[in-house]
């Protein structure tokens, strides 16, 4: 499998993510579904502490990624969902952390949305990854 980051700006990848990732070559392809902070037993964890939900949902993201024998550097793609924008952005620097240490910068897009499927939920990971 080959990588390419599609950059047309540096200003984005200085920031930890690629507008685009050209995939090519034989590949696995992992969908998945957007992680949350729900613990093992399916419950959510940590209402009203974004950094902790948001921790927890890296967690449950990478437990995924285990399962099919991955990890976040096999992320191409990862989209962030948040009830609250301004109050995910001081924090986001726990997910830039993780994803550099894994030499992932994979395209991105946040949005801020009403609701999660559970209220007390704030942040949910959704992503697409290649090996």
């Amino acid at each position: 499998m080959e990588r390419t980051k599609v950059n047309p700006w540096a200003w984005s990848g200085e920031l930890g993510y690629s507008q685009g990732e050209l995939v090519s070559g034989n590949t696995r392809t992992l969908y998945l579904a957007g992680q949350t902070a729900m613990s093992g037993e399916g419950k959510p964890e940590h209402e009203g502490d974004m950094a902790a939900q948001l921790t927890l949902s890296l967690d449950n993201l990478e437990a995924v990624l285990a399962g099919a024998g991955m990890s976040l550097a096999n992320l191409v793609r990862l989209n962030v969902y948040t009830t609250d924008v301004d109050l995910l952005l001081p924090h986001f620097g726990l997910l830039a952390a993780r994803l550099g240490a894994a030499g992932a910068a994979p395209a991105s897009t946040m949005l801020g949305v009403t609701r999660l499927a559970v209220p007390t939920l704030m942040v949910e990971l959704e992503g697409t990854a290649v090996a």
